[in-house]
């Protein structure tokens, strides 16, 4: 017990350590890098808990994927760091008002949160016997059963929200030349190429 105590500790320090840094970096690649150790850490804390499915997913899922995709978006982007400074003072005062607000709502629902006497047995009945079950069987059967509709409207949101970045993002730009798919497939073969009927020992 010791031990997983001093191990909750160092991961739960190194995290919110890690989570500070990354807010506080002025390299936004460092704040790449401070995320993908806080990821880590909340790793361990699941490791911990006995949730290892959870462990393995926010590695592989988040510092795989996630992390690293937004460390090579932040290194091609050619990002102007003392541009982005500036007027930073300007939008302090409102940007103050709307934390603020935002911590005093927080306050307020975390104040008014009541715990079901049931909510820890709460959940999809189990086909096996819950002592027979592991961590993925438990969360799938919860996640496919009870909270399904919750779980594809997740799906749906994510969707739009790609689509939106996509259309948000996609500029055309003149002189680009780009693919037209539609143009290739109705080319005829006299507009694609040209026969030249070239004399014997005449060269071309």
């Amino acid at each position: 017990m010791i031990v997983q105590a001093l191990a909750f500790y160092l991961f739960a320090a190194v995290a919110v350590a890690a989570a500070v840094m990354v807010i506080s970096a002025r390299n936004p690649v460092h704040s790449v890098l401070f995320l993908i150790l806080a990821f880590f850490n909340g790793a361990g804390l699941f490791v911990l808990m006995g949730a290892e499915f959870l462990a393995m997913i926010l590695v592989v899922v988040y510092v795989g994927a996630v992390a690293v995709l937004f460390l090579f978006v932040v290194m091609m982007l050619d990002v102007d760091l003392v541009e982005m400074r500036q007027g930073f003072l300007q939008y302090l005062p409102i940007g103050g008002l709307i934390g603020l607000i935002l911590f005093v709502e927080l306050v307020m629902v975390f104040g008014a949160w009541v715990t079901a006497p049931e909510a820890g047995t709460a959940g999809a009945v189990p086909i096996l016997p819950p002592d027979q079950l592991t961590n993925t069987e438990a969360i799938g059967q919860v996640l496919y059963t009870k909270y399904i509709y919750l779980f594809q409207a997740s799906g749906l949101i994510l969707l739009v929200a790609m689509i939106g970045a996509i259309v948000l993002t996609l500029r055309r730009r003149e002189g680009v030349r780009r693919q037209s798919i539609s143009a290739q497939v109705s080319l005829q073969r006299d507009q694609a190429i040209e026969i030249k009927k070239v004399p014997s020992r005449s060269g071309v």
